[in-house]
């Protein structure tokens, strides 16, 4: 249903619907319809005033035709709105069955999702773009470009050992390793430019985390939560971990600000300080770790 009418650059969503009258019916008349019959039918929260009060519907459009005594009117509602909305709205429209006193019946053609179409459009230009490359990027543009995507790579992340650990590809040239729990872990210290982490994937520690450790220096990063002192235990156990380093109390490192994350590392504690037994429990290696930490 093509109605050439402007949509909205917000709407997210349009509605489109056609509604034929038994009788001769104006624009008004159908508009007025809608909102007089919807009036107390839908969610008190979806008021069609209200909605364009606040601009999550804007103006409903009607094209109407009249042909052998009958009205036939296309409908396009640009909305603002969650999909669960929508839906309600579009079925509700589907309910109107008259206009003044004239049957109507009113069918739903289409939703449409607009930033479905920009993004046909974005594809399609930049489809474009990438023809023409050569004409509209200058050589010191292209030089910088691929400075970039070298730079990119160095912090692309990588899988080591049989068990495919996520890893920064610096856990293959560093003399230093920082061994975390998850994926995630090592996406954020990528992303702030620490690229020598390897996740352990869970509790039971892989063996390639255990062959690392003997010939690197390691240093044990865990959450501030118990899961991450049970991790830090089990390593401890089989591991040859050098340094234990902690996010702050109840804070995962997956979640971890730059300065947190240096803070955290450079109160590493070193383990050859610590008596530990490894028959600790949990708590007790907590208070462990906690009272060296006010020595320092």
């Amino acid at each position: 249903m093509d109605m050439d009418v402007s949509i909205p650059s917000y709407a997210k969503y349009v509605i489109y619907a056609r509604m034929d009258v038994e009788g001769i019916v104006e624009k008004h008349d159908i508009i007025g319809a809608i909102f007089g019959q919807l009036d107390g039918l839908l969610p008190s929260n979806m008021d069609l005033q209200e909605l364009q009060r606040i601009g999550k519907i804007d103006r409903i459009s009607v094209r109407v035709s009249h042909k052998e005594g009958k009205t036939h009117a296309q409908i396009m509602i640009p909305c603002n709105m969650t999909k669960l909305e929508v839906a309600v709205l579009a079925a509700a429209l589907e309910t109107i069955d008259r206009v003044g006193p004239s049957k109507a019946d009113t069918s739903l053609i289409k939703i449409e999702d607009t930033r479905k179409i920009k993004r046909e459009s974005i594809i399609r230009r930049a489809a474009e773009i990438l023809k023409v490359w050569d004409d509209i990027v200058t050589p010191e543009n292209v030089d910088l470009l691929r400075k970039i995507e070298d730079e990119a790579k160095k912090h692309k992340l990588i899988y080591i050992g049989p068990e495919k650990l996520p890893a920064g590809p610096g856990v293959k040239t560093s003399d230093e390793i920082i061994i975390v729990e998850g994926r995630a872990d090592v996406l954020n210290l990528l992303k702030h430019g620490i690229d020598n982490a390897i996740a352990v994937e869970g509790t039971k520690i892989p063996k390639t985390i255990v062959e690392l450790s003997k010939n690197k220096i390691t240093t044990a990063f865990v959450d501030g939560d118990r899961g991450g002192m049970l991790i830090l235990k089990e390593l401890l156990q089989v591991a040859d971990i050098d340094y234990i380093a902690r996010a702050p109390k109840d804070k995962e490192v997956q979640y971890l600000m730059l300065k947190e994350i240096k803070k955290a590392l450079s109160k590493r504690i070193p383990v050859s300080n610590l008596k530990l037994s490894l028959d600790l429990a949990i708590e007790d290696l907590e208070r462990v770790l906690e009272k060296y930490g006010k020595k320092r």
